[in-house]
């Protein structure tokens, strides 16, 4: 991840699934960019700092990457500074998902998003993939849609 973080201008939210790797990665980020370059939106992130890191990584340049979970930080957060998501790994879960993508897609953005899925070769992280491409095809075709180029 770090490599591809070294090709990429702007500003990033990566979301993980899992706390630990939210604490990894933000540690890693913060030895390799500094210490005030990164903000978190998880669950262990207390409910008083949550809005001042929204707040810190919109507004303030120096705040570069945003970390978080999907079912913590992908719901009712508007992150437009954000020009790449990057996941490092996937749920299953569809609706959460697709409500993190959106949270650099609210009105303000006037930047083409950029999306990165990590997928270990031979590991459950193909398995999650294509089960979230499944459930987009299913939906697409019951809600008679064009099916959405994605993943």
């Amino acid at each position: 991840m770090l490599d591809l973080l070294e090709e990429v201008e702007g500003k990033v939210i990566i979301w993980a699934h899992y706390q630990h790797d939210v604490k990894n990665i933000k540690k890693h980020l913060e030895k390799e960019y500094g210490p005030g370059s990164v903000v978190d939106y998880y669950g262990l992130t207390p409910q008083d700092q949550r809005q001042k890191n929204i707040k810190r990584f919109q507004a303030n340049n120096g705040v570069r990457f945003l970390i978080g979970t999907p079912q913590t930080g992908g719901y009712c957060i508007t992150l437009t500074e954000a020009n790449t998501v990057v996941y490092y790994s996937n749920g299953y879960d569809l609706e959460k998902r697709m409500q993190s993508e959106d949270r650099a897609h609210r009105i303000g953005q006037k930047k083409t998003v950029t999306y990165v899925d990590i997928i270990a070769q031979d590991t459950v992280d193909e398995k999650i993939v294509k089960s979230l491409r499944k459930k987009i095809n299913i939906a697409s075709e019951v809600m008679g849609e064009e099916l959405k180029d994605w993943i």
